[in-house]
């Protein structure tokens, strides 16, 4: 496995880390993962070389953290970084208090006298200034912990804008940091490099733009002519990795053949052929062209009051717009009439764009900061009505 060095921490890492947001959930649901299915998951990761594992207290409502605490176990825990993110986008959870106990919370999770990377979660500027950087507030408290061995390094993730990741950068209060960066969304690039000029170790989330490249989609990329081209995951790690200022790009792992696949391709970084190369800046040239529609698929934006999937309605946009798959794109749009169907991805109930009555609530809870309303107008004339 590739290694590369987490900024000045010195910390050698696996260039693929272990994204732990995505794990086998229980039968029952609710967000809660599988220990028996999950812990070979990461097990078979760790087999592999990758030594980067990450968490935050929300994945899994809490149960990636244990997961993560079940798998290490038998390993040489000095060569494994467990991470974690803990918000402090409140005035309540920036309390020194606050963050203190939901710091022990996660020590007991994970079961470890220590945790390597400790980020603040989904940081923003403005709770920054306002809020964690206050004294006897959230980052005093790291601090703390820091000289107690709690934590090794103090870190931030966030999904602010640009120039203000390149703010909470320039403080230099920051050991690392997590960011989104991929061939669809490259809006942190100069952010990217700033933090690598500063030092800073650089996490990537969304390297396989949420699995966009790898999900059982009935479609496929255009078929190009010549060599073999790389797959979907090759073509899209193989993006991220060519920026040398990332230290550790994340993929979300649900099942061992996940983790084999993704291992190999990082085994065969830099294989990529010249008339795949060309291909891959044509493809990328389409891909950008298409960002404003650019969506991980979180869901985080749901539940909508008019039963609005908007995940799927920016899917099939993506379909069009990527790859030029109007009729494809226009017959899935067409079934998003609030019936129950089954898609290679999973059950779709919700309803098309159509349905939208702009009432807002879906804005504010995405990470991405699209805005959900003016885009689904977007689609609207683009992939036609359905019956709603």
């Amino acid at each position: 496995m590739i290694e590369r060095t987490y900024g000045a921490t010195g910390v050698r890492v696996a260039v693929l880390g272990f994204g732990g947001a995505r794990l086998p959930e229980t039968p029952t649901g609710r967000g809660r993962f599988d220990y028996e299915k999950s812990v070979p998951v990461v097990r078979r990761a760790i087999d592999l070389g990758v030594n980067y594992l990450d968490s935050a207290q929300a994945y899994g409502a809490g149960t990636s953290e244990v997961v993560y605490g079940k798998a290490i176990k038998g390993y040489d825990r000095s060569k494994l970084f467990l991470t974690t993110k803990i918000p402090v986008d409140s005035m309540l959870q920036s309390r020194a208090s606050r963050w203190r106990s939901r710091l022990d919370i996660s020590l007991r999770r994970f079961d470890t006298p220590y945790i390597d990377f400790v980020f603040m979660h989904g940081l923003t500027w403005k709770a920054f200034i306002e809020q964690a950087s206050r004294p006897g507030r959230a980052l005093s408290e790291m601090r703390k912990a820091q000289q107690e061995g709690l934590i090794r390094h103090v870190c931030f993730s966030s999904h602010d804008t640009p120039a203000n990741i390149i703010q909470l950068i320039n403080t230099g209060e920051f050991a690392g940091v997590l960011m989104q960066y991929n061939c669809l969304d490259i809006a942190n690039r100069e952010a990217i490099q700033r933090a690598h000029d500063k030092q800073m170790g650089v996490a990537i989330m969304g390297p396989l733009a949420a699995g966009m490249f790898v999900k059982a989609d009935p479609v496929e990329l255009p078929h190009w002519t010549g060599e073999t081209l790389p797959s979907r995951p090759e073509l899209a790690l193989n993006f991220v990795l060519n920026n040398t200022a990332i230290s550790v790009a994340l993929s979300g792992m649900s099942s061992i053949e996940q983790v084999d696949q993704n291992v190999a391709v990082v085994e065969q970084y830099g294989t990529m052929g010249a008339a795949a190369s060309a291909h891959w800046r044509e493809f990328y040239a389409r891909q950008q062209a298409a960002a404003d529609h650019y969506c991980t698929y979180c869901h985080q934006c749901l539940p909508c009051p008019q039963q609005v999937d908007i995940a799927e309605n920016f899917r099939y946009m993506n379909w069009q717009r990527l790859w030029a798959l109007d009729a494809p794109a226009k017959a899935a749009y067409a079934k998003l009439t609030g019936k129950t169907n089954w898609e290679p991805w999973g059950k779709i109930d919700g309803k098309s764009a159509a349905a939208c009555n702009d009432c807002g609530e879906c804005e504010p809870r995405c990470p991405l900061n699209i805005p959900i309303m003016t885009q689904l107008k977007e689609v609207r004339p683009t992939l036609a009505e359905a019956t709603v």
